[in-house]
């Protein structure tokens, strides 16, 4: 693939071990940069990483991020070594969870052993400013969410300013087939209802859906990798099969390859 920054794709956690199995070779196969994976309730995603690790090479492995004030970092560290990660293709992408008093110091204190006790990259999920700092200066990196384009690129370029080698990724829902389209719109919502995501769009003075690529929108995958070092296409399909996720593979390729 061409372009500026690095794309990749993204899934929930809750797809399990055996469908990332069948959907990481593919994912390598097909140019992608990495494979992220969201850490939500119920689900591992260290544990769905280590089944793609098992059947890539060289694929990165990151997680979309694990909320360090239900799992410390002792936990993901133990995880790690238990489930012989390849920390050379490994990126814990790490995030405050539900806190809020003290969200920056427990971040902060979570990235520094995490880069401590392990040799994988760490970035932190960052919505407002006082965190993407933290983020530049403290880690290896950000993972912003839910930005359009402009903002993006905003955001990269003051991250760069606070440390030149942050590396800045941003996670686009994103729906490539037309019976998926309904699936985006109700994400956006349940995202523009939760009340620090919906202070932050009024902060930008933008709407969830301007944050997100529709399934007429392909061309919109090189604006955004034009905006970060690296863009990652959170999967959204209109099922959650095998066959669902492996189809919005070739459709994310042939649309960045149309660019």
């Amino acid at each position: 693939m061409t372009g500026t920054g690095a794309l990749s794709i993204g899934v929930a956690a809750a797809v399990g071990p055996e469908l990332a199995a069948r959907l990481a070779p593919a994912i390598e196969a097909a140019g992608f940069h990495a494979l992220w994976v969201n850490d939500t309730p119920g689900s591992d995603a260290l544990a769905v990483l280590a089944a793609a690790a098992r059947e890539t090479e060289s694929l990165v492995l990151a997680t979309g991020v694990v909320p360090v004030d239900r799992r410390p970092p002792a936990e993901i560290l133990d995880r790690v070594s238990a489930l012989a990660l390849p920390e050379d293709r490994l990126l814990l992408g790490i995030g405050s969870g539900g806190r809020r008093e003290g969200a920056l110091a427990l971040v902060a204190d979570a990235a520094a052993a995490l880069r401590a006790g392990s040799s994988a990259r760490v970035v932190i999920g960052a919505l407002g400013p006082k965190m993407r700092r933290l983020g530049a200066a403290a880690s290896d990196g950000l993972l912003l969410s839910w930005l359009t384009p402009d903002v993006a690129a905003r955001q990269t370029d003051a991250a760069h300013e606070v440390a030149a080698d942050a590396h800045v990724a941003v996670y686009v829902r994103t729906a490539l087939d037309a019976d998926a389209g309904p699936r985006l719109e109700r994400e956006a919502a349940a995202y523009a209802s939760y009340p620090a995501y919906a202070a932050n769009f009024a902060r930008l003075g933008i709407e969830a859906l301007d944050t997100v690529i529709r399934p007429d929108q392909g061309a919109r995958i090189a604006a955004y990798r034009a905006s970060a070092d690296e863009v990652v296409l959170r999967a959204i399909t209109a099922g959650e099969t095998a066959d669902d996720y492996l189809r919005f593979v070739d459709a994310a390729r042939a649309a960045a390859a149309a660019r």
